[in-house]
This record gives C-alpha cells, structure tokens and sequence, in this order.
C-alpha cells in the first residue's frame, strides 16, 4: 500500500529507520511513534518506498 501523502511517507521511512535500529526509539513522535508500534517492518517499507513526486504534503482524512 502506498502512503498517500509525502508526510505520511517521511514519518514511514522514520519509524522503519527506528524498528531497525538505525534510529533511536526516543527520537520519534507523532505519526511515526504510532506507526512503528502499530505496523510490521515489511508495511513500513512499503509506505517508506512511495516516490513523493506529485503527492501533496499532507491529505486530510
């Protein structure tokens, strides 16, 4: 599944960085804290690989 939004893809691609331990835990907040406890490695690359190319910043719900 692709993210829908560049945020949604930067705040993916930090919370992959963080569950593979690249990146300190402590360091993450928001959207990214949520999708690391929430979502498996393999559906954080995914949304993490999205080009952000003509996404817009950020999609309202």
């Amino acid at each position: 599944m692709p993210a829908r939004s560049a945020a949604q893809q930067k705040a993916a691609g930090a919370a992959l960085s963080a569950k593979r331990g690249d990146t300190p835990k402590s360091k993450l907040k928001g959207a990214s804290k949520q999708m690391l406890e929430s979502m498996t490695e393999a559906e954080l690359e995914a949304f993490a690989h999205t080009r952000r190319k003509g996404k817009p910043e950020h999609v309202r719900h």
